[in-house]
This record gives structure tokens, C-alpha cells and sequence, in this order.
């Protein structure tokens, strides 16, 4: 049975995934949300100024109300700084499945932050919710993403032709990689 419990912070070695506040607001701007190359893949573009960041993480900080919002800061320890987002992006309570996205600022890649904090959540999701099925997606041309995919211990299951668009109007699918807790 899936029991909703929300976004509760988890530790890591060098990592706090928590509650976005107000106050990460420059840093989610300064680390990635303004940076083109960092979010190439992901559906949403940069942000035009600093005011577009604060009011996302302020309605993100009302949707922390409802238990089944599942959205983490990735906070690095020895930076003192937000340099990250971790979320479960869809759920079906019915099938104990969701889908869980991620990004990173480009300065920390390289570096295995990002699967530290998917294994953190994987757990999380897997015995603290009770979900028994966890999805991942990337853009196949986002090779590193699956590489984390794969790091973690999910399987590639499937590739899924024309999803969308990209911003510069080509075609993209994706690549889907699964766990499951049986």
C-alpha cells in the first residue's frame, strides 16, 4: 500500500535532500536554472531573471501541503549551496509505480552527486512510500542521464519514439529505465 508522507529530508555522505525554501532561490538560479546547457534536455528553458525562479520555488513550497509532492533540493554539504532538484514527476497509487527527473547545475556533473541522491530517494520511495515500481526517462541524446540510470541499478526497458520536441524544433524520444522492489 502506497502511504504518502511527503517531502521529508533525507542525508547522504555529502548531500541534504530537503524542502525547497525561499531563500535557494539564487541558488537554483545561479546553478542551473539559467544556464542553457544544463537544462538542454529538460522541457522547460532557462529562466529569463531571478523573479521566474523565486515565484517557481514559491509555488513549489505551497505544493509541499498535499503528502504526495515528493520534491528534493539537492543540497551539497561542503559547497553550502542548492545545486540540484530531485522529483517524482508522476505516480499511479493504483500500480505502486512513479517516475522520478532530475537535474543538476553543470559545474557538479562529473562528479556521482546526482546517483547518490537517486539511490537516497529510490529508497526513500521504495520503503518509506511503498511505491514497488520506480521509472526514469532521458532524451537518448542525454547519455549521461542513462549512464546515472544504470549506476543506480535500474534496466533499460524500452525506448519511446517522437515524445516531444525539443526547443530547437527537432523530434526527440526517450529512453526508459526501470527498478523494481518485489
Amino acid at each position: 500500500m502506497i502511504k504518502h508522507i511527503g517531502t521529508n529530508s533525507i542525508e547522504t555522505i555529502r548531500l541534504i535532500l530537503r524542502r525547497f525554501r525561499p531563500e535557494d532561490t539564487f541558488d537554483m538560479y545561479k546553478n542551473w536554472a539559467s544556464d542553457m546547457e544544463t537544462l538542454k534536455y529538460l522541457s522547460w528553458g532557462p529562466h529569463s531573471d531571478v523573479n521566474v525562479t523565486h515565484r517557481r520555488i514559491l509555488s513549489w513550497v505551497e505544493n509541499y501541503k498535499n503528502p504526495n509532492v515528493y520534491n528534493w533540493a539537492i543540497y551539497l554539504k561542503s559547497d553550502n549551496q542548492v545545486i540540484g532538484s530531485i522529483s517524482v514527476e508522476m505516480s499511479n497509487d493504483k500500480d505502486k509505480s512513479c517516475e522520478v527527473g532530475y537535474c543538476i547545475g553543470k559545474s557538479f556533473w562529473g562528479r556521482e552527486i546526482v546517483a547518490e541522491a537517486l539511490r537516497a530517494v529510490m529508497h526513500y520511495l521504495f520503503f518509506e512510500v511503498g511505491y514497488k515500481k520506480i521509472i526514469a526517462k532521458h532524451d537518448v541524446k542525454n547519455i549521461a542521464s542513462g549512464r546515472v540510470m544504470q549506476k543506480v541499478g535500474m534496466h533499460y526497458e524500452k525506448t519511446i519514439r517522437n515524445v516531444g520536441r525539443r526547443r530547437d524544433g527537432s523530434l526527440y524520444d526517450v529512453a526508459m529505465y526501470v527498478k523494481y522492489n518485489e
